[in-house]
């Protein structure tokens, strides 16, 4: 179950028969097709849900019913299993990719909603001959490598609540491509693969969640035409981004700090990005915006720069390898990015950010892999606050 500029989509993969009926009510509500079969993928279909609706269910499958107004977040990316080049994650031990145990723990929280901020595919070479680490593990775009990285693992929080799905860098044309088009994007047909997908929002209650393709931004350039893409994303979403309240959800942030080398005992030395969206959003004062949620930087941050800049929150951290230079241990403190001073707190764990609405704001708690609160969160219009546990 997915919310979707259109509204909430059932989807659905068939690997025998034709598509089958959604059970809404105990009424039947036929379901389209998507994607025929191929050698690659099983047969996709979907259908868009009334609202109003208060069970739903596939082929005997239960499927979570849309909450108005969810109440409880939680938020998490980046959780595929690497096998890419010289990069062999061990993805047979549940230590080393814990993405199935952080997708359990979340589940028990009973989330109204899930935001996954992109990054689901890593499988993309084969895992390295008598390497026992990811010996068996399939590779490539295709229907058995997104059930190894996402489907099987994530599937007590597929039932637990629907899901905003964002695009992620390793879901571009040439790697995840063809299976993010068919299972995930949100689109109401299925769209030939493009660098950039359509941006749009979804109201949970009073709050935009204004969701922009950014898998395909430049994280240490600006080059006028790539600026020029993000920015008409923005221009898409239109007044809202300065009239409404709401958080941008996106990939890659458009402030964050990349640990880029570290010599002990010594904090890691740290690298900004994304210059190419920080060009995009120059000149705007984003007044409708509150928060920026993003990934692609495999650690948790949070960025508060005041009441002059959304802050930004990243919580890549839903199974895949961190940056060699970064460490568990929190770190904050003060930090100038894109011009602008921001109190910054960092750490490096897998795990989950569940949020809570509390009154006008939103506030919960960072739980690493073995369900540990390491941090807690709280979002006062646009002051983001992380405090140690």
């Amino acid at each position: 179950m997915q919310l979707t500029g259109d509204g909430t989509v059932a989807r659905a993969a068939v690997t025998a028969g034709g598509c089958p009926a959604v059970m809404a009510d105990g009424q039947p509500l036929p379901m389209a097709l998507r994607r025929q079969a191929d050698g690659l993928f099983p047969t996709v279909c979907q259908r868009l849900i009334p609202p109003g609706v208060h069970s739903l269910s596939v082929g005997g499958q239960a499927l979570p019913t849309p909450t108005r107004a969810p109440q409880r977040i939680v938020m998490l990316g980046d959780s595929g299993c690497r096998i890419q080049g010289l990069t062999v994650q061990s993805c047979n031990d549940p230590k080393a990719w814990p993405f199935a145990e952080v997708a359990r723990l979340a589940a028990a929280q009973k989330p109204d909603l899930v935001i996954h901020v992109g990054d689901y595919y890593y499988r993309e070479n084969p895992c390295p001959l008598l390497n026992r680490a990811c010996a068996g593990s399939p590779h490539g775009d295709n229907w058995a490598t997104w059930q190894a990285e996402f489907f099987r693992p994530a599937a007590p929080l597929l039932a637990a609540a629907p899901w905003v799905f964002v695009r992620g860098n390793h879901e571009v044309c040439y790697r995840g491509g063809e299976g993010w088009y068919a299972f995930l994007d949100a689109s109401a047909q299925l769209q030939p693969c493009s660098g950039w997908t359509t941006p749009f929002v979804v109201d949970i209650g009073g709050l935009n969640l204004y969701v922009l393709d950014s898998s395909n931004t430049i994280d240490r350039g600006a080059p006028p035409w790539n600026v020029a893409k993000f920015s008409a994303e923005l221009d898409a979403i239109g007044p809202k981004l300065e009239q409404g309240k709401g958080w941008i959800l996106t990939h890659r942030p458009i402030w964050g700090f990349v640990p880029v080398a570290r010599v002990p005992p010594l904090n890691p030395a740290e690298l900004s990005i994304n210059v190419n969206e920080q060009a995009a959003v120059r000149g705007r004062a984003l007044a409708g915006v509150q928060m920026i949620v993003s990934g692609h930087i495999h650690d948790f941050q949070s960025l508060s720069f005041g009441p002059d800049r959304p802050a930004q929150l990243v919580v890549g951290t839903g199974g895949d390898v961190g940056e060699p230079a970064d460490i568990p241990r929190i770190r904050q403190g003060p930090r100038s990015i894109d011009d602008m001073a921001a109190d910054f707190f960092t750490f490096d764990r897998f795990g989950y950010l569940l949020l809570e609405r509390q009154g006008e704001d939103w506030a919960g708690a960072f739980h690493d892999a073995q369900d540990r609160v390491v941090a807690r969160c709280r979002l006062h219009e646009r002051a983001l606050r992380c405090v140690r546990a």
